[in-house]
């Protein structure tokens, strides 16, 4: 116990002994933060004293009853979680496709809602991540063994056997919460793990709703209705820091900006945590440029930008850049003048030259009505033209808007210079795009860049996720040591097994060679 200095005039014995009671708890809760209380208190008045104890034990006592809620939904989730771990492949997988095919009757009141709640994205485009995140996400994994034997090396005499990993901690973000935990439930259940889910504080309700359904499902198969628990109460940013540090919880699974990254992987337990993208897509002179036009607008237009990964910034070869420019504008794009740059700026950023909340995830049209930016045709993406070393963080940053810079840049040096700049001043790591016939240059590009995905003549949006390539279905995308993460892969439910290896003996004439 720490002791209260004194400070004449003595308080009372009654409030003294309340206010170290209290004291006492914080010290328990957090000795720094107990420490620096003794110390700041020393001069207290008798009643500063009596309010603060009064105010201290409120406090702790709340701290007390949530540590209480946290420990019963992890307790829940295990038990849960070890009925679950004795089911078959083929009664998850029967399971997840049911659950795959509720969610998608529901993707589009799913969408609307999230619209309505978070005020970003559209109705459109979150339909579709929400089909993709429930369907898409079961084809990818139905029918693939997450149990038992992996695989088996007869050379080498290995056998790979599956486990679950028990208890996975799973962050949404706010840009797409229900597609992320749709993605997350599958996964998760895939490996026979037990999840729970934290929404952010901007999603208050979609947990409930997304819940509802996903434990109508598990009704329905007889399954534990505590194998998926969501949260969305108000103040989730502290309960989501109990979760990951609570020792039930096996890992973390994190999809967010940077600070989240950091709490997760600074939680003491294994983590996944993904960061943003800023990903640069380099327009070579020999690229099929109405395809990458097209395929620009789509992936950047697609959700009103809030895509991680989408092509925040296009390094165009100086001799095709007005031929782009043509093309970009034919399917949609406003490439804005000097003055409109200047419109932009003064109608769209803050003071610190990022765009401001009420802009980001809201249409091109939107953003540009509010710059007195008009074109005769329906405007689907801003495009800002820039220089390339110029000191302004706007156009080197992601954008979480349906805003792209233009870059141009002259020959292969340059061009691959300058996507690298851009990818390690933000979203090292994330996806970085090429447009071009040449394989060699294709191959160069991939060498040289710090990016988990490369993807060639394709919109990153579906993309980087899997919808047009044949990367792993997945809606968490990992940027490696690149971006402070712990996988450059799409994380798919292998990422949630702890994998057994069963070693045979060779004999011994390795090691009597070794001995030699």
């Amino acid at each position: 116990m720490i002791t209260m200095p004194d400070a004449p005039p003595e308080p009372t014995t009654d409030a003294r002994s309340e206010l170290q009671a209290a004291v006492d708890q914080v010290v328990e809760i957090d000795p720094s933060l107990g420490l620096s209380l003794v110390r700041s208190l020393g001069a207290a008045t008798p009643q500063t004293r009596a309010a603060i104890a009064a105010h201290l034990l409120d406090a702790v006592a709340d701290e007390r009853r949530l540590d209480g809620d946290v420990d019963r939904v992890v307790s829940s989730a295990r038990a849960a979680q070890e009925v679950f771990e004795n089911w078959t492949d083929e009664r998850i997988d029967h399971l997840l496709g049911d659950m795959a095919k509720a969610l998608a009757a529901r993707a589009g009141a799913l969408a609307e809602m999230t619209v309505n709640v978070t005020r970003i994205g559209n109705v459109r485009d979150k339909t579709m991540k929400n089909r993709f995140a429930s369907l898409g996400v079961y084809e990818s994994i139905a029918g693939k063994p997450a149990q038992g034997m992996l695989s088996l090396d007869p050379e080498r005499q290995v056998t790979e056997l599956a486990s679950p990993m028990g208890i996975v901690l799973a962050v949404v973000p706010a840009t797409s919460p229900v597609a992320t935990a749709i993605f997350k439930t599958l996964i998760a259940l895939k490996g026979r793990n037990a999840l729970i889910v934290c929404f952010p504080r901007q999603a208050q309700g979609l947990g409930t709703a997304v819940g509802s359904i996903i434990r109508r499902v598990l009704e329905a198969h007889g399954a534990p209705i505590d194998l998926v628990q969501s949260i969305d109460r108000h103040g989730s940013r502290r309960l989501t820091g109990k979760f990951m540090h609570h020792p039930g919880v096996s890992i973390v699974l994190a999809t967010g900006g940077p600070q989240l990254m950091k709490a997760a992987y600074s939680s003491g337990k294994p983590a996944i945590a993904v960061g943003p993208g800023n990903a640069p897509a380099w327009i070579c002179a020999d690229a099929d440029l109405p395809r990458a036009a097209r395929a620009i607008i789509t992936s950047k237009a697609f959700d009103n930008g809030l895509t991680a990964g989408t092509e925040d910034n296009l390094v165009v070869d100086d001799r095709c850049v007005d031929r782009l420019i043509a093309a970009l504008e034919q399917h949609g794009a406003a490439v804005l003048t000097a003055g409109e740059v200047a419109q932009f700026a003064a109608a769209v950023l803050d003071t610190e030259r990022s765009i401001r909340r009420e802009f980001v995830g809201r249409s091109a049209a939107t953003i540009a009505r509010a710059a007195a930016i008009v074109r005769t045709y329906s405007i689907r993406l801003l495009v800002i033209r820039a220089t390339p070393g110029a000191d302004d963080d706007f156009s080197a940053r992601e954008k979480l808007a349906p805003v792209a810079s233009l870059f141009s840049v002259s020959g292969e040096d340059e061009g691959i210079r300058l996507c690298r700049t851009l990818l390690q001043g933000s979203g090292a790591g994330h996806t970085a795009v090429i447009h071009t016939s040449n394989a060699a240059r294709v191959e160069r590009f991939a060498r040289a860049i710090p990016a988990g995905r490369i993807l060639v003549n394709t919109p990153a949006a579906p993309g980087g996720c899997g919808i047009t390539t044949g990367l792993d279905a997945s809606m968490t995308l990992g940027c490696g040591t690149f971006g402070g993460n712990a996988t450059t892969d799409n994380v798919t439910h292998r990422h949630l097994l702890n994998i057994k290896r069963v070693a045979r003996d060779l004999g011994t004439d390795r090691l009597r060679r070794l001995m030699e």
